[in-house]
């Protein structure tokens, strides 16, 4: 029989629902119907931004988000459709297939799949730690210029124009734009008027369900003003009931070819997931587990797949709702998605008039959520590097939309360039003899000709394969400028590793620099060092009576040396 604990682990939903009872109830079955109002609306919304019908954003916000809730770590995530997994969703599948075919059904159900394996297949092996590949700097760059193609995604939506087809966001953007003239005017009031509610409500009342009120208000009205009538696009039908369960029936070379874009969707929609459990687990002092909260992840994702939807992920704006709401557990996840279930089952009549310009507007007024120029500002404050990653990303995501997983990739391949560009020239700081500096840091006994016969090199990194020449080429080029020198220490203090090339270039200078009469030095050494040092045999070589605790223990000694004659 498997122990409690192997048993928690196993289903970690175990740990909290025997906890729940008459106190979390109440907290939790407001917060639950909160986030549904909200969830509803935007579920449709996200699902037309994803290239398929807008009921399958309904789809998506049930069975998985209670996947989501039952397996994950973070009582307050709330998983479903979200934007960005949705706009990379439609990236991935725009050129494979015709958008809302049946076809292109089948192959966001693949992606969900997929991306679903790779994140349970990442939290079984414990690789969590992996997701900090992705940068900051990298993830704001992308998210940022996402945001930005989201909006303009949204364009002939808003004005009522048809979509064109051009292959690319920017160009498509631009044809819309040039022909606003002809653009549909009841569609364009529709659309002005879901932003000016849901501003409205974000200004004046931000805790009601502003955008569950916008969609009410304008689908009455469209059905008042018999907008279809006028030529206006609406959703339409919504199948009653239940999803159907199955598998996507995808050709073998079309699941290779979405790998790239289901391992992008699996590290980038577990990122926003991972940023909303972080913020839940400092508020409410509670602890989560990034491997746990990837299998629940994951497997959300698959679930997805089995209900014959798209990807989901976890809802920042949803999650910061639940969290406001005071959730106590994730049976508020479980109640939202209830709410989903009756909606599905007894409320889609309603739903049919909805125009899809008001669906646009929700869209495009959630991307506030998203930019974030301030992240942007504070990287370029902190590092040129950071700054260079993440304008690199933002500028790849646009230039290749609307394959925008390329930025991704982009942005981590320059990410990971410029950290080892960081470590092949390291801070390195060189005290020459006979150098003021040299002055200040001698003992004020030492002999006078100390000062002449010493320098140290200061090494403020750990010594391996990528920056050892550089370490090399300091050492000698200082023998090369001082004939007279027969010491040179190297300060280890800030050298916390060293490879088998850091050992190997040591065991070359030692040697070399003693055939010419000059002793190497070391001073500050690490314990982790040290030991390397005595396992390679390095620390015989170099001598343990050269081998010092700080650079001032080095100098003393040294002077002894000299002051005894022994130098």
């Amino acid at each position: 029989m498997p122990s409690l604990a192997a048993l928690k682990r196993l289903l970690p939903f175990m740990a909290w629902l025997p906890n729940v009872n008459r106190h979390t109830l109440r907290l939790d079955v407001p917060a639950g119907i909160t986030v549904a109002l909200v969830a509803i609306p935007q579920s449709l919304a996200y699902a037309q931004l994803a290239g398929l019908p807008p009921y399958y954003g309904l789809y998506a916000a049930l069975i998985p988000t209670v996947v989501g809730a039952l397996f994950g770590s973070s009582a307050q995530l709330s998983t479903g459709p979200v934007a960005l997994t949705s706009l990379l969703t439609a990236a991935s599948i725009a050129p494979l297939a015709a958008s809302g075919g049946e076809q292109y059904v089948q192959y966001a159900v693949a992606v969900a799949l997929l991306s679903g394996l790779f994140q349970v297949a990442f939290g079984v092996l414990r690789l969590g730690v992996l997701m900090n590949l992705l940068s900051h700097p990298v993830l704001m760059g992308f998210v940022n210029a996402a945001a930005i193609l989201i909006g303009l995604s949204q364009l002939a939506s808003l004005l009522g124009l048809p979509a064109p087809a051009t292959g690319h966001v920017l160009t498509d953007a631009w044809q819309t734009l040039t022909s606003m003239d002809g653009s549909h005017v009841p569609s364009l009031a529709f659309s002005a008027s879901a932003i000016g509610i849901l501003l409205a409500f974000r200004r004046f009342a931000p805790r009601w369900p502003g955008v569950l009120v916008t969609v009410a208000i304008l689908t009455a009205a469209s059905y008042l003003l018999d907008y279809a009538g006028r030529g206006g696009r609406i959703v339409g039908d919504i199948p009653h009931g239940l999803p159907g369960f199955g598998l996507p029936s995808t050709p073998w070379d079309t699941w290779i070819e979405l790998l790239p874009a289901a391992f992008a969707i699996a590290v980038i929609s577990f990122m926003e997931a991972m940023s909303s459990a972080k913020i839940a687990a400092v508020k409410t002092a509670s602890r989560w587990n990034e491997n746990q909260e990837l299998i629940g992840q994951g497997l959300a994702k698959i679930a997805a797949a089995f209900s014959q939807t798209m990807p989901v992920s976890g809802s920042f704006s949803r999650s910061a709702l639940n969290l406001a709401s005071n959730a106590a557990t994730a049976m508020s996840s479980l109640i939202s998605a209830l709410c989903v279930l009756l909606a599905l089952l007894f409320l889609t009549p309603m739903l049919r008039h909805l125009p899809v310009p008001v669906l646009a507007a929700i869209i495009v007024m959630a991307l506030w959520s998203l930019i974030n120029l301030r992240a942007l500002r504070n990287a370029w404050r902190a590092s040129l590097d950071d700054a260079l990653a993440a304008a690199l990303t933002f500028g790849a995501t646009i230039t290749f939309a609307p394959q925008i997983q390329n930025g991704i990739f982009t942005g981590i391949l320059a990410s990971l360039a410029l950290f080892v560009y960081r470590r092949m020239w390291p801070r390195l700081t060189v005290v020459e003899p006979d150098s003021a500096e040299l002055a200040r840091e001698l003992p004020q006994w030492a002999p006078q000709r100390l000062q002449s016969i010493v320098g140290l090199v200061r090494f403020d990194a750990s010594l391996v394969f990528v920056n050892v020449s550089y370490f090399e080429d300091a050492v000698l080029g200082l023998e090369q400028r001082y004939p007279r020198l027969r010491y040179v220490i190297v300060s280890a203090q800030a050298i916390n590793s060293l490879d088998a090339s850091g050992v190997e270039t040591l065991s070359t200078l030692t040697d070399g620099l003693g055939k010419r009469g000059i002793t190497l030095i070391v001073s500050g050494v690490k314990p982790q060092v040290q030991a390397v040092l005595e396992r390679t045999g390095l620390l015989e070589r170099i001598g343990e009576s050269n081998l010092f605790a700080s650079d001032d223990a080095a100098y003393a000694a040294l002077g002894e040396r000299l002051a005894a004659g022994l130098c």
